[in-house]
This record gives structure tokens, sequence and C-alpha cells, in this order.
């Protein structure tokens, strides 16, 4: 079987995310994405029937959850939100983040 090999450079896609919080798919890799997205301002508070993956690839981001300490993520760092958490991200500064999500994710938010 010849399955291509997947291969990205996150420098080529910034340009490709011009709004905040639409990200953009970078690959896929069995039943998950890597996307790409633009931080800037608040988000809307939500959850989701799946773990989130957060990776700060440039600029610093704080994940607010709801009764639990808010997380403070800085560039090269990264965290998970647990399914059923309810989180609302945001950045005071552009900031460029990779979601690791299932495929079937709503990036959107659940409820």
């Amino acid at each position: 079987m010849n399955i291509p090999v997947s291969h990205a450079c996150i420098e080529e896609h910034i340009g490709s995310v011009t709004e905040p919080w639409d990200p953009i798919e970078i690959v896929r890799y069995n039943d998950s994405v890597v996307r790409l997205a633009k931080f800037e301002g608040e988000y809307h508070w939500h959850d989701h029937e799946q773990d989130e993956l957060f990776y700060v690839y440039r600029g610093e981001i704080v994940i607010q959850c709801r009764d639990r300490e808010d997380l403070n993520v800085k560039e090269g760092e990264m965290a998970v939100i647990p399914r059923g958490v309810f989180h609302c991200p945001k950045s005071t500064q552009e900031s460029y983040v990779l979601l690791f999500e299932p495929l079937a994710l709503d990036v959107r938010g659940g409820r």
C-alpha cells in the first residue's frame, strides 16, 4: 500500500490564518487532526465531548476553566483540557496555537 506521508511547515500556514478563532486544518492522522488557530481577544465559554490539546506555537494564552484555576500557557508550552470541562481561551496578544483534536470534535464548542 502506498500511503502518502504528511509533512507541514507551521510558518508557511500562519499567513493562511486570517481571522481569530477560525482554525485551519494542517494535517490529519488516524482519527485526529492538527489545526492552527489565531487567538486574539476572548472566545466563548464551551466544552467538548473529547479532550482537547492546545500547543502555543507563538505568543501566550490563558485558558479560563470553570471551577478550576486559569491556565497560563506560554510559547512552547501545551495544556490538555479534559472532555466536559467548560473553558474559555483568551489572549491579550496575537497568538498562534496548534490544536490536537479528534477529527469529529466540533471546533466551535459543544454546549
